[in-house]
């Protein structure tokens, strides 16, 4: 397993990468439906080859997503096929929903994991029609019963994120993590106080869409008719066309040198720079939906880009 890190400031900690399950929603339009068997697959070769947390969210797919996951590690515990329990994080989605909700649905993402607790539990979007305070009242409760270990959010800005972590600090808590998309072609959480944030409060930034949804890869740059494959929500979600592909190209040609160099794909030396380039301040969840992408991801671990080589892709990507 890869040199763990601690979450935030709590006492949980995670390979640099965890494994990104929204590919596992099987509905809404924006993935391919992944088997319940490719699910088992892409967890086994992961959690046995360095990773060791999922991150998954009660929205993606509406449970579905939580119940492939909660079978897999079912199956795998019953085969002894990893030595250990992997960490699971959660998210709550508070879209019209107010802060008693938190706590009347706990029980079915526990159910659906099939598990007794969820080790880092997120607010998904600053969007719930309670306020901040009651949602960390409840997360805190669950936190006092021993149902959650941790709390995170997800795509709060710097002052939600202050404001989330000084509520906290009235039970006695902290905000464990911030989740937001961050990759070399969204570098916004660098520019909107994101980033400083975190680091002023020891607060970990888990970083979602790391490859802007295959982007990074450079599988569209090569292939450009290949973008009429993918749905049209993803094409939306991930800014891909053929304008933007001209745009971002000079990124993927240095990605490709410096992959050269080390013996990597684009996607391993744009991951090692996330995990890396802010030291250990991200954590990155990359998805698969194949298994392949499982064995690729994981060889983001096995080294580090130079500090030149980071400096040089922070230069590209800066006004992409």
């Amino acid at each position: 397993m890869s040199k763990l890190r601690q979450l935030g400031q709590s006492e949980i900690k995670l390979s640099p990468l965890g494994i990104g399950t929204w590919q596992f929603s099987n509905k809404g339009g924006t993935w391919d439906a992944v088997s319940a068997e490719t699910v088992y697959n892409i967890l086994k070769y992961s959690l046995q080859h360095g990773l060791n947390w999922i991150d998954t969210a009660e929205i993606y797919g509406r449970g579905i997503s939580e119940t492939l996951i909660g079978k897999a590690l079912k199956k795998l515990a019953e085969e002894n096929a990893i030595p250990f329990s992997p960490f699971i994080a959660d998210k709550w989605f508070p879209l019209l929903r107010p802060a008693n909700n938190i706590t009347e649905t706990i029980q079915e993402r526990l159910t659906c994991l099939q598990r007794p607790v969820i080790d880092l539990y997120q607010i998904h979007q600053p969007t719930s029609i309670s306020s901040l305070q009651k949602q960390i009242e409840r997360m805190a409760g669950l936190v006092e019963q021993g149902i959650i270990k941790a709390v995170g959010v997800s795509n709060f800005s710097a002052n939600g994120m202050r404001k989330a972590d000084k509520l906290l600090k009235q039970y006695g808590l902290r905000l464990a993590s911030n989740q937001v998309k961050y990759n070399l072609l969204h570098r916004n959480p660098e520019r909107n106080g994101v980033i400083e944030a975190a680091k002023e409060l020891g607060i970990s930034i888990i970083a979602y869409s790391p490859l802007q949804q295959g982007v990074l890869t450079g599988r569209f740059h090569n292939n450009p008719e290949s973008v009429s494959s993918i749905s049209r929500l993803r094409r939306l979600h991930s800014n891909i066309s053929s304008k933007s592909l001209k745009r971002t190209k000079p990124l993927i040609d240095i990605l490709c040198k410096i992959g050269n160099y080390y013996g990597k794909t684009p996607a391993q030396i744009s991951l090692n720079w996330l995990i890396y380039s802010q030291e250990e301040l991200v954590f990155a969840i990359p998805g698969a939906t194949r298994i392949e992408q499982a064995e690729s991801n994981v060889k983001t671990l096995d080294f580090s880009l130079s500090r030149k080589d980071i400096d040089l892709l922070n230069n590209v990507s800066a006004n992409l």
